[in-house]
């Protein structure tokens, strides 16, 4: 989790660079063209301005959110953020590893899954052993929970 807050503190500042340095002088040498009416790099820088400025609010309010994630609130024989799953799909018949993840690290191809996606969700919580049937957008999986690792073994091993 540190890594991700140290990305989302890396784009803010990049950010707020372009808004504060790079976009004014855009604007200025747009501007310097004339007729605002018809000038397109003018649109474009002030339209990306506009762009920079919410994904800057975007990230400061999930900045905030992360901040405020209690650790200790996050189970320690069940299935949170940060678990690694061994599941059994039994309908494929094959084990499929996830590692629960925030929203930003996710990468589903590579089993990193948020835990705010379908399949995420529908493990929070669960514990090895456990039968879950999971409503996903193209149809229904059916897993055997067979192992977790919380964050928490996570931690012990590091």
């Amino acid at each position: 989790m540190i890594d991700i807050k140290k990305k989302l503190v890396d784009e803010v500042a990049s950010l707020e660079h372009e808004l504060r340095s790079e976009l004014p002088k855009e604007i200025l040498r747009a501007r310097e063209l004339g007729d605002l009416s018809e000038n397109a790099e003018y649109h474009a820088a002030k339209e990306r301005q506009g762009y920079v400025n919410a994904r800057i609010g975007q990230l400061k309010m999930r900045l905030q959110v992360m901040s405020m994630a209690d650790m200790t609130k996050i189970p320690v024989d069940r299935i949170g953020l940060g678990s690694e799953v061994v599941v059994f799909d039994t309908k494929k018949e094959e084990e499929i590893t996830y590692k629960l993840v925030t929203s930003e690290e996710a990468d589903a191809p590579n089993g990193m899954i948020s835990t705010s996606s379908p399949i995420g969700k529908g493990l929070l919580n669960k514990q090895a052993g456990d039968e879950v049937q999971i409503v996903i957008p193209g149809g229904t999986k059916n897993f055997e929970i067979l192992k977790v690792k919380t964050i928490h073994d996570l931690e012990d091993l590091g």
